[in-house]
């Protein structure tokens, strides 16, 4: 008899650290449910992206929610008068932050988690080479774990939501690294914060920038597409 796997909900961007997130997930014996999310980004082909990936890495449902962020702005993500800035920032918030993106993510991650049964949400956030993004920090992931058990029925059914960050501490060269072997294929995968509309990478942006560095850094050929 076949043992019955414990469901997952992983956000899933469509870009390498996320692909390698659910991989992860898949890797430890999770039947995952990947949730994107089209939040009106520049970005928009990483979707598209998203899609290749979930079924390339078997998750059992793919959905995609449309929010769309881009209706305020305040971010070179979602505001075509903010231009998407070169190279990777090291000093203050970047103008790629969108203002509380994880929060929102993980809250529609937590309401679908609690829908299938699940107990688990991945997120790929990475503190160290998005130290800069308020939302990819352990003090928010902790605090948000907090607030998931008391916002939804495991505060009175006695039961916990697990948000796991299995990017949290490594390097861009690690997690490349990690992604090859658990099978992940970069090819597929857009991490680009400007792409044209076919998905070519700009390859100059602090997204581009540190990706081009991780593949280096691993030793590994670098499959991205740049126009």
């Amino acid at each position: 008899m076949t043992a019955v796997k414990s469901k997952a909900v992983v956000l899933l961007s469509g870009g390498q650290d996320s692909a390698t997130c659910l991989a992860i997930a898949a890797s430890r014996g999770f039947e995952c449910y990947a949730l994107s999310v089209n939040y009106g980004q520049r970005n928009i082909p990483e979707l598209e992206a998203a899609k290749r990936v979930a079924a390339m890495l078997g998750a059992a449902r793919h959905i995609v929610i449309d929010a769309s962020l881009r209706q305020w702005g305040g971010s070179a993500l979602t505001d075509d008068s903010v231009d998407v800035p070169q190279g990777a920032s090291t000093e203050g918030i970047p103008a790629t932050y969108v203002p509380a993106r994880n929060l929102i993510f993980l809250s529609f991650a937590t309401a679908w988690a609690e829908v299938l049964g699940a107990r688990d949400v991945f997120i790929g956030v990475n503190a160290v080479d998005y130290s800069g993004y308020p939302d990819c920090r352990e003090a928010f992931i902790d605090s948000f774990r907090q607030t998931a058990n008391l916002a939804t029925r495991a505060a009175d059914e006695g039961w916990k939501i697990r948000i796991h960050t299995p990017l949290q501490t490594l390097s861009k060269a690690e997690i490349i690294r990690l992604g090859v072997e658990l099978g992940v294929d970069y090819s597929q995968t857009v991490t680009c914060y400007n792409p044209d509309s076919a998905g070519a990478a700009c390859g100059v942006c602090a997204s581009c920038t540190l990706r081009k560095q991780g593949f280096a850094e691993a030793g590994v050929a670098d499959p991205t597409r740049y126009r």
